[in-house]
Protein backbone atom coordinates (compact mmCIF):
# COMPACT_ATOMS: atom_id res chain seq x y z
CA UNK A 1 0.00 0.00 0.00
CA UNK A 2 1.58 3.81 0.52
CA UNK A 3 -0.21 6.75 2.13
CA UNK A 4 0.05 10.66 0.90
CA UNK A 5 -0.34 14.10 2.98
CA UNK A 6 -0.29 17.51 1.69
CA UNK A 7 -0.82 20.83 2.90
CA UNK A 8 -0.93 24.54 1.70
CA UNK A 9 -0.76 27.06 4.11
CA UNK A 10 -0.23 31.20 4.64
CA UNK A 11 2.33 30.37 6.76
CA UNK A 12 5.44 27.41 6.65
CA UNK A 13 3.68 23.90 6.56
CA UNK A 14 6.89 21.84 7.01
CA UNK A 15 6.03 20.70 10.40
CA UNK A 16 2.71 19.48 9.70
CA UNK A 17 3.63 18.29 6.57
CA UNK A 18 6.42 16.02 8.74
CA UNK A 19 3.98 14.85 11.18
CA UNK A 20 1.18 14.07 8.86
CA UNK A 21 3.01 11.96 6.41
CA UNK A 22 4.67 10.31 9.68
CA UNK A 23 0.88 9.23 10.26
CA UNK A 24 1.00 7.24 7.57
CA UNK A 25 3.69 5.06 8.27
CA UNK A 26 1.63 2.03 9.67
CA UNK A 27 0.63 1.72 5.35
CA UNK A 28 4.00 -0.60 6.04
CA UNK A 29 6.29 0.61 3.50
CA UNK A 30 10.21 0.86 1.68
CA UNK A 31 10.18 4.69 0.77
CA UNK A 32 9.55 7.98 2.63
CA UNK A 33 9.57 11.68 1.18
CA UNK A 34 8.64 14.78 1.26
CA UNK A 35 8.62 18.00 -0.86
CA UNK A 36 7.77 22.00 -0.34
CA UNK A 37 7.70 24.93 -2.67
CA UNK A 38 8.82 27.96 -1.53
CA UNK A 39 10.16 31.27 -3.23
CA UNK A 40 13.34 29.45 -4.55
CA UNK A 41 11.55 26.68 -6.23
CA UNK A 42 10.84 22.98 -4.51
CA UNK A 43 13.06 21.16 -2.13
CA UNK A 44 12.66 17.48 -1.85
CA UNK A 45 13.90 14.79 0.30
CA UNK A 46 13.65 11.19 -0.46
CA UNK A 47 14.71 8.67 1.78
CA UNK A 48 14.95 4.51 2.72
CA UNK A 49 12.68 3.76 5.76
CA UNK A 50 12.81 -0.08 5.61
CA UNK A 51 14.98 -0.45 8.32
CA UNK A 52 14.42 2.91 10.22
CA UNK A 53 11.51 5.36 11.41
CA UNK A 54 10.48 8.47 9.18
CA UNK A 55 11.01 10.33 11.59
CA UNK A 56 14.48 9.41 12.22
CA UNK A 57 15.54 9.77 8.33
CA UNK A 58 13.87 13.40 7.60
CA UNK A 59 14.67 14.87 11.62
CA UNK A 60 17.70 16.46 10.05
CA UNK A 61 16.13 17.62 7.01
CA UNK A 62 12.84 19.47 8.42
CA UNK A 63 15.50 21.80 9.97
CA UNK A 64 16.21 23.15 6.77
CA UNK A 65 13.17 22.87 4.46
CA UNK A 66 11.14 25.81 3.96
CA UNK A 67 7.29 26.59 2.29
CA UNK A 68 3.79 26.86 2.32
CA UNK A 69 2.78 24.06 0.32
CA UNK A 70 4.24 20.36 0.49
CA UNK A 71 3.37 17.04 0.21
CA UNK A 72 4.85 13.81 1.22
CA UNK A 73 4.84 10.13 0.99
CA UNK A 74 4.99 6.57 2.42
CA UNK A 75 5.65 4.15 -0.75
CA UNK A 76 5.45 0.81 -1.13
CA UNK A 77 9.30 0.53 -3.02
CA UNK A 78 9.16 3.68 -5.65
CA UNK A 79 11.15 6.70 -4.60
CA UNK A 80 8.80 9.97 -4.83
CA UNK A 81 7.73 12.48 -4.91
CA UNK A 82 9.32 13.06 -8.15
CA UNK A 83 9.98 16.27 -9.78
CA UNK A 84 8.26 16.99 -13.23
CA UNK A 85 8.69 19.44 -15.61
CA UNK A 86 6.55 19.46 -18.45
CA UNK A 87 4.42 22.27 -21.29
CA UNK A 88 2.23 22.27 -17.62
CA UNK A 89 4.96 23.48 -15.75
CA UNK A 90 7.20 22.53 -13.07
CA UNK A 91 5.19 19.83 -10.31
CA UNK A 92 6.16 17.60 -8.00
CA UNK A 93 3.82 14.76 -8.21
CA UNK A 94 2.94 11.41 -5.35
CA UNK A 95 0.84 8.62 -6.30
CA UNK A 96 -0.66 5.51 -3.98
CA UNK A 97 -2.09 2.77 -5.74
CA UNK A 98 -1.34 -0.53 -8.12
CA UNK A 99 -0.88 -0.02 -12.04
CA UNK A 100 -1.82 -3.60 -13.34
CA UNK A 101 -0.72 -2.47 -16.98
CA UNK A 102 2.35 -0.58 -16.43
CA UNK A 103 4.64 -2.25 -19.65
CA UNK A 104 1.67 -1.75 -22.05
CA UNK A 105 1.18 2.26 -20.73
CA UNK A 106 5.09 2.60 -21.07
CA UNK A 107 5.29 1.02 -24.50
CA UNK A 108 2.68 3.88 -25.66
CA UNK A 109 4.68 6.66 -24.00
CA UNK A 110 8.04 5.38 -25.45
CA UNK A 111 6.50 5.78 -28.56
CA UNK A 112 5.71 8.97 -28.50
CA UNK A 113 10.08 9.28 -28.13
CA UNK A 114 9.62 9.96 -24.32
CA UNK A 115 11.76 8.60 -21.63
CA UNK A 116 11.96 7.32 -18.23
CA UNK A 117 14.56 8.61 -15.80
CA UNK A 118 13.77 7.03 -12.43
CA UNK A 119 14.68 3.60 -13.38
CA UNK A 120 15.74 1.29 -10.45
CA UNK A 121 16.78 -2.43 -10.89
CA UNK A 122 15.15 -1.74 -14.10
CA UNK A 123 11.71 -1.24 -13.18
CA UNK A 124 9.92 2.05 -14.28
CA UNK A 125 8.61 3.92 -11.49
CA UNK A 126 4.72 3.87 -11.26
CA UNK A 127 4.61 7.96 -10.41
CA UNK A 128 6.89 8.87 -13.48
CA UNK A 129 4.76 6.81 -15.53
CA UNK A 130 1.49 8.33 -14.16
CA UNK A 131 3.17 12.30 -14.70
CA UNK A 132 4.14 11.37 -18.50
CA UNK A 133 0.37 10.61 -18.59
CA UNK A 134 -0.78 13.45 -16.69
CA UNK A 135 1.65 15.93 -19.26
CA UNK A 136 -0.19 14.54 -21.70
CA UNK A 137 -3.36 16.71 -20.86
CA UNK A 138 -4.00 20.22 -21.73
CA UNK A 139 -4.26 21.34 -18.32
CA UNK A 140 -3.23 19.52 -15.05
CA UNK A 141 -6.62 18.20 -14.59
CA UNK A 142 -7.15 17.38 -18.17
CA UNK A 143 -3.74 15.24 -17.61
CA UNK A 144 -5.20 13.61 -14.16
CA UNK A 145 -8.36 12.05 -16.04
CA UNK A 146 -6.55 10.69 -18.99
CA UNK A 147 -4.38 8.96 -16.81
CA UNK A 148 -7.18 7.43 -14.34
CA UNK A 149 -8.74 6.41 -17.61
CA UNK A 150 -5.73 4.83 -18.70
CA UNK A 151 -4.67 3.13 -15.43
CA UNK A 152 -6.14 -0.43 -14.66
CA UNK A 153 -5.85 -0.72 -11.30
CA UNK A 154 -6.14 2.00 -8.86
CA UNK A 155 -4.21 5.60 -8.95
CA UNK A 156 -4.76 8.66 -6.20
CA UNK A 157 -2.56 11.48 -6.85
CA UNK A 158 -1.13 14.38 -5.43
CA UNK A 159 -0.05 17.37 -7.36
CA UNK A 160 2.44 20.42 -5.85
CA UNK A 161 2.11 23.19 -8.57
CA UNK A 162 2.80 26.99 -7.93
CA UNK A 163 -1.13 27.61 -8.46
CA UNK A 164 -1.70 24.94 -5.76
CA UNK A 165 -2.35 21.63 -4.58
CA UNK A 166 -4.26 18.82 -6.92
CA UNK A 167 -5.96 15.88 -5.13
CA UNK A 168 -7.12 13.18 -6.78
CA UNK A 169 -9.12 10.14 -5.55
CA UNK A 170 -8.84 6.86 -7.79
CA UNK A 171 -11.46 6.28 -10.61
CA UNK A 172 -13.56 3.78 -8.29
CA UNK A 173 -12.62 5.49 -4.69
CA UNK A 174 -10.82 2.47 -3.45
CA UNK A 175 -8.34 4.77 -1.34
CA UNK A 176 -9.67 7.53 0.28
CA UNK A 177 -8.73 11.03 0.07
CA UNK A 178 -10.00 13.80 2.88
CA UNK A 179 -9.69 17.08 3.26
CA UNK A 180 -9.06 19.27 6.67
CA UNK A 181 -8.96 22.74 7.77
CA UNK A 182 -7.56 24.72 10.07
CA UNK A 183 -7.21 28.31 10.79
CA UNK A 184 -4.79 29.54 7.85
CA UNK A 185 -4.27 26.10 6.32
CA UNK A 186 -5.63 22.81 4.34
CA UNK A 187 -4.77 19.47 4.21
CA UNK A 188 -5.26 15.99 2.01
CA UNK A 189 -4.61 12.75 3.78
CA UNK A 190 -5.93 9.20 3.45
CA UNK A 191 -5.91 8.48 6.93
CA UNK A 192 -7.93 10.88 8.73
CA UNK A 193 -5.78 10.00 12.22
CA UNK A 194 -3.51 12.45 10.76
CA UNK A 195 -5.61 15.36 11.21
CA UNK A 196 -6.29 14.88 14.94
CA UNK A 197 -3.22 15.93 16.67
CA UNK A 198 -2.86 18.65 14.15
CA UNK A 199 -5.84 19.97 15.00
CA UNK A 200 -7.50 19.88 11.34
CA UNK A 201 -10.94 19.45 10.57
CA UNK A 202 -12.72 17.42 7.66
CA UNK A 203 -14.61 19.34 5.55
CA UNK A 204 -14.22 17.27 2.44
CA UNK A 205 -14.26 13.71 1.34
CA UNK A 206 -13.44 13.44 -2.39
CA UNK A 207 -15.70 11.13 -4.51
CA UNK A 208 -14.40 8.65 -7.00
CA UNK A 209 -12.45 10.05 -9.74
CA UNK A 210 -12.85 13.38 -8.13
CA UNK A 211 -10.16 15.91 -8.45
CA UNK A 212 -9.83 19.30 -6.62
CA UNK A 213 -7.22 22.03 -6.81
CA UNK A 214 -6.26 23.26 -3.02
CA UNK A 215 -5.17 26.85 -2.52
CA UNK A 216 -5.00 29.08 0.81
CA UNK A 217 -8.51 30.62 0.22
CA UNK A 218 -9.81 27.36 -0.22
CA UNK A 219 -11.57 24.28 -2.58
CA UNK A 220 -12.04 24.21 -6.24
CA UNK A 221 -13.63 21.57 -7.55
CA UNK A 222 -11.98 20.61 -10.79
CA UNK A 223 -13.43 16.98 -11.93
CA UNK A 224 -16.99 16.14 -10.44
CA UNK A 225 -16.90 12.95 -9.25
CA UNK A 226 -18.40 9.86 -10.40
CA UNK A 227 -21.56 7.75 -8.98
CA UNK A 228 -19.88 4.61 -8.94
CA UNK A 229 -17.66 3.91 -5.44
CA UNK A 230 -16.47 0.29 -4.51
CA UNK A 231 -14.07 1.47 -1.34
CA UNK A 232 -11.44 -0.98 -0.34
CA UNK A 233 -13.66 -3.45 2.83
CA UNK A 234 -9.92 -4.41 3.88
CA UNK A 235 -9.49 -0.77 5.11
CA UNK A 236 -11.93 -1.22 7.66
CA UNK A 237 -11.03 -5.02 8.51
CA UNK A 238 -6.90 -5.12 8.43
CA UNK A 239 -4.48 -2.06 7.41
CA UNK A 240 -6.73 1.24 8.56
CA UNK A 241 -5.59 2.62 11.07
CA UNK A 242 -8.12 2.09 14.40
CA UNK A 243 -8.39 5.81 14.49
CA UNK A 244 -9.44 6.80 10.92
CA UNK A 245 -12.51 7.32 9.50
CA UNK A 246 -13.71 6.50 5.60
CA UNK A 247 -16.71 7.66 4.21
CA UNK A 248 -17.45 8.91 7.57
CA UNK A 249 -17.25 5.30 9.57
CA UNK A 250 -14.62 4.51 11.80
CA UNK A 251 -12.40 1.86 11.75
CA UNK A 252 -12.06 0.53 15.02
CA UNK A 253 -15.83 0.82 15.65
CA UNK A 254 -16.41 -1.33 12.35
CA UNK A 255 -13.69 -3.91 14.15
CA UNK A 256 -16.01 -4.06 17.40
CA UNK A 257 -18.97 -4.54 15.48
CA UNK A 258 -16.67 -7.47 13.46
CA UNK A 259 -15.72 -9.56 16.37
CA UNK A 260 -19.37 -8.93 17.69
CA UNK A 261 -21.60 -10.90 14.49
CA UNK A 262 -18.46 -13.09 14.70
CA UNK A 263 -19.33 -14.34 18.54
CA UNK A 264 -23.39 -14.18 17.66
CA UNK A 265 -23.18 -16.67 14.94
CA UNK A 266 -21.02 -19.10 17.94
CA UNK A 267 -21.06 -21.27 20.13
CA UNK A 268 -18.19 -22.68 21.10
CA UNK A 269 -16.87 -22.75 24.74
CA UNK A 270 -14.25 -21.24 25.78
CA UNK A 271 -12.56 -19.58 28.89
CA UNK A 272 -10.60 -16.68 27.29
CA UNK A 273 -10.65 -13.94 24.02
CA UNK A 274 -7.59 -13.12 22.77
CA UNK A 275 -6.56 -10.82 19.22
CA UNK A 276 -3.97 -11.54 17.44
CA UNK A 277 -1.75 -8.07 18.02
CA UNK A 278 -2.32 -5.43 17.05
CA UNK A 279 -4.65 -5.79 13.59
CA UNK A 280 -6.89 -8.73 15.87
CA UNK A 281 -7.39 -6.58 18.99
CA UNK A 282 -10.37 -4.85 17.99
CA UNK A 283 -12.87 -7.43 16.76
CA UNK A 284 -11.23 -9.79 20.05
CA UNK A 285 -12.71 -6.96 22.13
CA UNK A 286 -15.76 -6.62 20.19
CA UNK A 287 -15.87 -10.41 20.17
CA UNK A 288 -15.40 -10.58 24.60
CA UNK A 289 -17.66 -7.73 24.73
CA UNK A 290 -20.99 -9.27 22.91
CA UNK A 291 -20.40 -12.60 25.21
CA UNK A 292 -19.21 -11.28 28.15
CA UNK A 293 -16.02 -13.58 28.27
CA UNK A 294 -12.42 -11.95 29.85
CA UNK A 295 -10.51 -10.60 27.29
CA UNK A 296 -7.14 -11.23 27.16
CA UNK A 297 -3.55 -10.48 25.70
CA UNK A 298 -1.76 -13.83 26.05
CA UNK A 299 1.07 -12.12 23.12
CA UNK A 300 2.30 -8.86 23.29
CA UNK A 301 4.00 -6.70 20.65
CA UNK A 302 7.58 -5.36 21.09
CA UNK A 303 7.26 -2.66 19.06
CA UNK A 304 10.03 -0.12 19.39
CA UNK A 305 12.50 -1.93 16.78
CA UNK A 306 10.16 -4.40 14.54
CA UNK A 307 8.27 -3.11 11.69
CA UNK A 308 4.90 -4.45 10.42
CA UNK A 309 5.73 -8.25 9.77
CA UNK A 310 3.92 -7.83 5.66
CA UNK A 311 6.61 -5.07 5.59
CA UNK A 312 9.77 -7.13 4.11
CA UNK A 313 9.86 -8.45 0.58
CA UNK A 314 11.30 -11.76 1.78
CA UNK A 315 9.26 -14.44 3.11
CA UNK A 316 12.07 -15.74 5.49
CA UNK A 317 12.38 -12.44 6.70
CA UNK A 318 9.06 -12.35 7.32
CA UNK A 319 8.35 -14.67 9.33
CA UNK A 320 11.39 -13.79 11.75
CA UNK A 321 9.79 -10.32 11.95
CA UNK A 322 6.16 -12.08 13.23
CA UNK A 323 7.78 -14.35 15.56
CA UNK A 324 10.22 -12.03 17.39
CA UNK A 325 7.99 -9.37 17.60
CA UNK A 326 5.18 -11.08 19.43
CA UNK A 327 6.41 -12.55 22.99
CA UNK A 328 4.26 -14.80 24.98
CA UNK A 329 2.79 -14.81 28.15
CA UNK A 330 2.93 -18.52 29.18
CA UNK A 331 0.59 -17.59 32.27
CA UNK A 332 -2.52 -16.98 29.94
CA UNK A 333 -2.25 -19.86 27.69
CA UNK A 334 -1.69 -23.03 30.13
CA UNK A 335 -4.51 -25.36 30.11
CA UNK A 336 -6.55 -22.78 29.05
CA UNK A 337 -9.15 -23.21 25.69
CA UNK A 338 -8.60 -19.79 24.07
CA UNK A 339 -9.99 -18.29 21.30
CA UNK A 340 -8.16 -15.96 18.78
CA UNK A 341 -9.91 -13.12 16.47
CA UNK A 342 -7.40 -12.33 13.54
CA UNK A 343 -8.09 -9.55 11.24
CA UNK A 344 -7.79 -12.47 8.24
CA UNK A 345 -6.03 -15.11 7.03
CA UNK A 346 -3.90 -14.58 4.04
CA UNK A 347 -1.50 -17.19 3.45
CA UNK A 348 -1.49 -18.59 7.22
CA UNK A 349 2.66 -19.15 7.18
CA UNK A 350 2.67 -16.92 10.26
CA UNK A 351 -0.55 -17.86 11.84
CA UNK A 352 0.84 -21.55 12.07
CA UNK A 353 3.84 -20.58 13.89
CA UNK A 354 2.01 -18.86 16.28
CA UNK A 355 -0.48 -21.89 16.79
CA UNK A 356 2.36 -23.99 17.49
CA UNK A 357 3.90 -21.99 19.86
CA UNK A 358 0.44 -21.38 21.80
CA UNK A 359 -0.17 -25.05 22.29
CA UNK A 360 3.51 -25.31 23.06
CA UNK A 361 3.27 -23.30 25.63
CA UNK A 362 0.17 -25.38 27.55
CA UNK A 363 -2.71 -24.45 25.64
CA UNK A 364 -5.95 -26.76 25.51
CA UNK A 365 -7.70 -25.57 22.59
CA UNK A 366 -7.32 -22.96 19.95
CA UNK A 367 -10.19 -21.48 18.07
CA UNK A 368 -9.82 -19.05 15.37
CA UNK A 369 -12.31 -16.42 14.08
CA UNK A 370 -11.24 -14.42 11.12
CA UNK A 371 -13.00 -11.20 11.03
CA UNK A 372 -13.27 -11.41 7.10
CA UNK A 373 -14.20 -14.29 4.65
CA UNK A 374 -11.77 -16.56 3.10
CA UNK A 375 -9.21 -15.03 0.03
CA UNK A 376 -9.76 -16.80 -2.27
CA UNK A 377 -8.97 -13.71 -4.98
CA UNK A 378 -6.11 -12.13 -5.41
CA UNK A 379 -6.30 -8.35 -5.16
CA UNK A 380 -5.74 -6.82 -8.28
CA UNK A 381 -6.15 -2.60 -7.19
CA UNK A 382 -4.06 -2.52 -4.34
CA UNK A 383 -0.69 -3.58 -2.69
CA UNK A 384 -1.97 -4.45 0.63
CA UNK A 385 -0.32 -8.00 0.41
CA UNK A 386 2.79 -9.27 -0.33
CA UNK A 387 1.92 -12.34 -2.12
CA UNK A 388 3.32 -12.71 -5.51
CA UNK A 389 0.82 -15.69 -6.75
CA UNK A 390 -2.53 -16.16 -6.08
CA UNK A 391 -1.59 -19.87 -5.04
CA UNK A 392 -0.13 -18.47 -1.64
CA UNK A 393 -3.42 -18.11 -0.58
CA UNK A 394 -4.43 -20.14 2.48
CA UNK A 395 -7.98 -20.59 0.40
CA UNK A 396 -6.13 -21.13 -3.33
CA UNK A 397 -4.25 -23.92 -1.60
CA UNK A 398 -6.99 -25.72 0.07
CA UNK A 399 -8.75 -25.29 -3.23
CA UNK A 400 -6.39 -27.08 -5.33
CA UNK A 401 -5.59 -29.89 -2.34
CA UNK A 402 -9.54 -30.30 -2.83
CA UNK A 403 -10.15 -30.11 -6.60
CA UNK A 404 -6.61 -29.59 -8.23
CA UNK A 405 -6.87 -27.16 -11.51
CA UNK A 406 -10.24 -25.89 -10.29
CA UNK A 407 -11.75 -22.99 -12.38
CA UNK A 408 -14.89 -21.57 -10.94
CA UNK A 409 -14.54 -20.36 -7.45
CA UNK A 410 -17.85 -19.10 -6.97
CA UNK A 411 -18.92 -21.89 -4.69
CA UNK A 412 -16.32 -21.67 -2.21
CA UNK A 413 -17.04 -18.02 -1.75
CA UNK A 414 -20.81 -19.16 -0.95
CA UNK A 415 -20.09 -20.02 3.36
CA UNK A 416 -23.57 -22.12 2.95
CA UNK A 417 -22.04 -24.33 0.09
CA UNK A 418 -20.43 -27.59 0.85
CA UNK A 419 -17.02 -27.00 -1.83
CA UNK A 420 -16.49 -23.76 1.17
CA UNK A 421 -16.89 -26.06 4.40
CA UNK A 422 -14.50 -28.61 3.01
CA UNK A 423 -12.00 -25.56 1.72
CA UNK A 424 -12.36 -24.28 5.30
CA UNK A 425 -11.76 -27.55 6.38
CA UNK A 426 -9.06 -28.24 4.83
CA UNK A 427 -7.42 -24.76 6.04
CA UNK A 428 -8.41 -25.72 9.97
CA UNK A 429 -6.28 -29.21 9.70
CA UNK A 430 -3.32 -27.70 8.19
CA UNK A 431 -3.25 -25.02 11.15
CA UNK A 432 -4.08 -27.54 13.79
CA UNK A 433 -6.43 -25.64 14.97
CA UNK A 434 -9.76 -26.65 17.43
CA UNK A 435 -12.21 -24.69 14.85
CA UNK A 436 -11.89 -22.45 12.35
CA UNK A 437 -15.21 -19.80 11.40
CA UNK A 438 -14.76 -17.08 9.20
CA UNK A 439 -16.71 -13.67 9.09
CA UNK A 440 -19.93 -14.33 6.78
CA UNK A 441 -19.58 -11.61 3.80
CA UNK A 442 -22.54 -10.32 4.65
CA UNK A 443 -21.83 -9.90 8.18
CA UNK A 444 -18.99 -8.01 6.99
CA UNK A 445 -21.05 -6.02 5.03
CA UNK A 446 -23.44 -4.78 7.94
CA UNK A 447 -20.55 -4.40 10.37
CA UNK A 448 -19.23 -1.79 7.94
CA UNK A 449 -22.18 0.07 7.38
CA UNK A 450 -22.15 1.08 3.69
CA UNK A 451 -24.24 -0.45 0.87
CA UNK A 452 -22.27 -4.06 -0.68
CA UNK A 453 -22.04 -2.25 -3.95
CA UNK A 454 -20.19 0.99 -2.42
CA UNK A 455 -17.86 -1.77 -1.03
CA UNK A 456 -14.91 -3.38 -2.68
CA UNK A 457 -14.85 -7.42 -2.04
CA UNK A 458 -13.48 -8.60 -4.57
CA UNK A 459 -10.77 -10.99 -2.72
CA UNK A 460 -13.37 -12.43 -1.33
CA UNK A 461 -16.13 -12.81 -3.71
CA UNK A 462 -14.84 -11.95 -6.97
CA UNK A 463 -17.40 -9.16 -7.51
CA UNK A 464 -16.16 -6.26 -9.47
Amino acid sequence: MGGFFGVVSKSDCVMDLFFGTDYHSHMGTMRGGMAVLNKEGFERHIHDISNSQFRSKFDEDIKKMKGNKGIGIISDFESQPLLMGSHLGNYAISTVGVIKNTEELAKKVMKKKAHFSEMSGNMINPTELVGMLVNEGATIEKGIVNAQNKIEGSCSILILTDKGLYAARDRFGRTPVIIGKKKGAYAVTMETTAFHNLDYEIVKELGPGEVVLITEKGIQVKVKPFKKMQICSFLYVYYGYPSSNYEGINTEVVRYKCGSMLAKRDNVKIDLVAGIPDSGTGHAIGYANEKNIPFTRPFVKYTPTWPRSFMPQDQKVRNLVARMKLIPIKELMKDKSLLFCEDSIVRGTQLRDIISRVYKLGAKEIHMRPACPPLVYGCKYLNFSRSKSVMDLAARRAIKELKGKEKDFKEYSNPDSVKYKAMVEVIRKELKLTTLRYQRLDDLVLAIGLPKEKLCTYCWDGAE
